[in-house]
C-alpha cells in the first residue's frame, strides 16, 4: 500500500485579502451596502475528508447587533481573537481569548455588538446559517 503524501499548509495570513462571505452567511452578511463580515479562508480539506478553516471578522453597525441563528454541521470550534460575543443588550459575554465548541447537530447562536475577530475551525462541513440579521439592543435586565 502506497504512502500517501501529506502536504502542510503555511500562509501568510496578513497577505490574504478579506472575501465576501454572503456566501455562507446570506445576503444580510452586508448591511446598507457595508459588510458585516468577510473571511479568510485558511484552509479547506472537505474534499478529502477534512474541514475548514478560517478568520471571519465581525463589524456590526454602530448601537445595532447582528444576531446569528445556525445549527452545526460538524464540530465547530471558535476562538475569539478581539471582541467576541455578549448578551441581546450588547453586553460581552464572552470576549477576547475565550474559546467554544458546537457539537454537531447543536442548534446555536450569537450576538455581537463590537468589533469582533474570530479563527473558526469546522472538523467537517460548516454551519447552515438559518439567519444573520441587524438587530436592535435590548434594555439590560433590570
Amino acid at each position: 500500500m502506497a504512502a500517501t503524501a501529506l502536504q502542510s499548509i503555511n500562509l501568510d495570513v496578513d497577505a490574504l485579502a478579506w472575501a465576501p462571505a454572503e456566501d455562507f452567511y446570506g445576503p444580510n452578511a452586508t448591511f446598507n451596502g457595508e459588510r458585516l463580515v468577510q473571511l479568510k479562508i485558511l484552509s479547506d480539506r472537505r474534499r478529502d475528508g477534512g474541514g475548514i478553516a478560517w478568520l471571519v471578522p465581525f463589524t456590526p453597525p454602530p448601537g445595532k447587533l447582528i444576531k446569528i441563528v445556525a445549527v452545526a454541521r460538524s464540530d465547530e470550534h471558535i476562538w475569539n481573537l478581539k471582541g467576541g460575543r455578549g448578551t441581546k443588550s450588547g453586553a460581552l459575554r464572552r470576549g477576547t481569548g475565550s474559546y467554544a465548541m458546537n457539537p454537531t447537530g447543536k442548534p446555536h447562536s450569537a450576538f455581537i455588538g463590537t468589533e469582533t475577530e474570530a479563527l473558526i475551525v469546522y472538523t467537517g462541513e460548516p454551519d447552515e446559517v438559518v439567519s444573520l440579521d441587524v438587530v436592535e439592543k435590548e434594555d439590560p435586565p433590570a
